[in-house]
């Protein structure tokens, strides 16, 4: 299809986009017990989800039970094979995909930036787990995705794109609700994430950091965040990075002589006015007094 066919919507967001998902195959199957396979290992991920049955997945010499509205991920190279368990046979749809480079259409192992945040960490191993109903949104787009690659039509492959992209937001979302279930009754690894996000925050001041940037970096939603952060440490993160940034902001103050609107940029604030009202309120007076005063206070020692 030429470039000049896209709709001006699609032509927007394929040219925001530095990676972009291209699926592999996608296949819909069902296989009894004297079904096999030899174990196998692709530069792809593949995500299976169990319609119908029982079967056991060996990835990376771990064993994996999987029953139905069951789905697993395993990421590129990572050794597995299943094994179907219910005589009646087990019914599965498979998606494979790899993320392109739109500028030199080589192929990365990186993707949107929650899928992969959360699949690279160190807690989710070789694969991720998720359980979902026969109604949920995820299993409704990978099933769209089957019949839309079926139909081979002339709008298929950039219909598949934004489906898949769905697909993603969806995946990211269930990870993330069943990430914070998992830690709810583990204070001491939900205290753990509270000390390495406020860690981030007192390392990356300076920066564009907001609420959303630090509460991604731990894979928690703003909301729980928040509120496990403010529980922890009885200051909302919001404030407590302005407070790191106003203390920053105080020992540049008293040992340099940037300008006051290089003093606000070099501890994070996008503007002198806000940095003076920030300073203002939280230490009583301004940047500008707050400098004369220290001075003075030294000569009269």
């Amino acid at each position: 299809m030429s470039e000049t066919m896209l709709p001006k919507a699609w032509e927007g967001l394929i040219s925001k986009g530095t990676f972009l998902p291209v699926i592999i195959k996608t296949l819909e199957r069902i296989h009894d017990t004297t079904w096999s396979m030899e174990p196998s290992r692709h530069d792809h991920f593949e995500m299976v989800y169990i319609k119908r049955g029982n079967a056991v997945f060996h990835i990376a010499g771990q064993d994996v039970h999987m029953g139905p509205n069951d789905i697993v991920i395993i990421k590129p190279f990572q050794l597995h094979k299943f094994n179907v368990k219910s005589q009646a046979g087990c019914e599965f749809i498979v998606l494979s995909f790899k993320f392109q480079d739109q500028r030199d259409k080589e192929y990365s192992d990186i993707s949107l930036n929650d899928f992969i945040e959360f699949v690279k960490n160190k807690e989710s191993g070789s694969f991720i787990t998720l359980k979902v109903s026969r109604k949920n949104d995820i299993v409704y787009v990978m099933n769209r995705i089957l019949r839309e690659r079926e139909k081979q039509d002339i709008w298929g492959d950039f219909l598949s794109y934004l489906l898949i992209m769905e697909l993603f937001v969806l995946v990211s979302r269930a990870l993330k609700m069943e990430w914070e279930e998992s830690i709810k009754n583990k204070s001491l690894k939900l205290k753990e994430l509270m000390h390495i996000a406020k860690q981030y925050m007192e390392v990356n001041y300076e920066k564009d950091l907001t609420l959303t940037d630090v509460s991604k970096y731990v894979f928690l939603s703003q909301s729980y965040f928040a509120h496990a952060f403010k529980e922890e440490f009885d200051i909302s993160p919001k404030s407590y990075l302005l407070k790191v940034r106003i203390d920053k902001s105080k020992e540049l103050l008293e040992k340099t002589d940037l300008k006051i609107s290089d003093v606000a940029l070099s501890v994070g604030f996008s503007s002198q006015q806000r940095y003076n009202d920030m300073f203002k309120k939280y230490v009583g007076m301004t940047p500008l007094k707050y400098r004369k005063k220290v001075k003075a206070d030294k000569l009269n020692k």
